[in-house]
């Protein structure tokens, strides 16, 4: 069970009820809604490029003409 506050607790806990405010709590994720799914989604993008690279990497044999260049 908690203590009572007193005279001075009361006063300093009225002085900091503003910190609680829904409008100053959790400002970045109301000014950001969809960040964190984008930043998930673009993980799996990440990840899934490269696992398709590793499966599907193009061999060291060039079956084309010597001048044109693969990326």
């Amino acid at each position: 069970m908690a203590k009572p506050l007193g005279h001075t607790g009361e006063f300093f806990k009225r002085r900091d009820e503003w910190r609680k405010h829904p409008m100053l709590t959790n400002q970045l994720r109301h000014a950001t809604p969809g960040l964190g799914i984008a930043l998930v989604a673009f993980g799996i993008y990440l990840v899934g490029e490269q696992i398709y690279d590793k499966l599907y990497k193009p061999s060291n044999q060039h079956h084309g003409s010597p001048s044109s260049s693969s990326h």
